[in-house]
């Protein structure tokens, strides 16, 4: 996996629009990836829609109050590279899971929703020292199939708050840091 020739990890969080959830949640792992010093992890984000958006005011202002700027982002569309060069792709709903797989089917078992790699990382426990990532991933895949995709998940989406009250952007952020920060501790802590 990953880009040929190069070393480390690929990391791809991907929403509907790249506007609000995958940037937000890109951002959340950034920081914990640079504070630890991490130089082999790539940490990208990308959307189903057209590329070339900004961030909605409301999510440029919550990630401001948490030190985050996002004021010069513009939102990028996945495609068959972004995917093919990712180790891990996480999305912020089934929906982008389904459209990752359709579109590459190999994409499969490393595609994974947010709150469900968290939920089964947690299930199967941490990524052990030394212990490739393809390994744990697909201990974590293990058992899924696709028709757990089917619909929509409170169980597996983070919900989207494009279009709504600000309170929908700082609930969103709370809950993508909290779970990128489970997600971190899940495959990179204690290493």
């Amino acid at each position: 996996m990953g880009d040929p020739g190069t070393t480390g990890i690929n990391v791809l969080l991907l929403c509907t629009g790249n506007m609000c959830r995958s940037p937000v949640a890109e951002a959340f792992l950034r920081r914990k990836v640079d504070a630890a010093g991490r130089t082999d992890v790539r940490v990208s984000s990308a959307g189903l829609l057209e590329a070339g958006r900004a961030a909605p005011d409301d999510n440029v202002a919550v990630m401001t109050s948490w030190g985050i700027d996002l004021i010069d982002h513009r939102s990028r569309q996945i495609d068959a590279e972004m995917l093919a060069a990712a180790d891990l792709v996480v999305a912020m709903a089934r929906e982008h899971v389904r459209e990752v797989v359709v579109n590459v089917p190999d994409a499969w078992p490393r595609t994974f929703t947010l709150r469900e790699i968290v939920r089964r990382g947690e299930e199967v426990g941490r990524r052990t020292a030394g212990q490739p990532l393809d390994e744990w991933i697909a201990k974590v895949h293990a058992g899924r199939s696709p028709a757990m995709l089917v619909g929509s998940s409170s169980a597996d989406d983070v919900a989207d708050p494009m279009g709504r009250s600000r309170k929908f952007y700082e609930a969103a952020a709370e809950e993508i840091e909290e779970l990128v920060n489970r997600l971190y501790a899940l495959v990179w802590g204690e290493q």
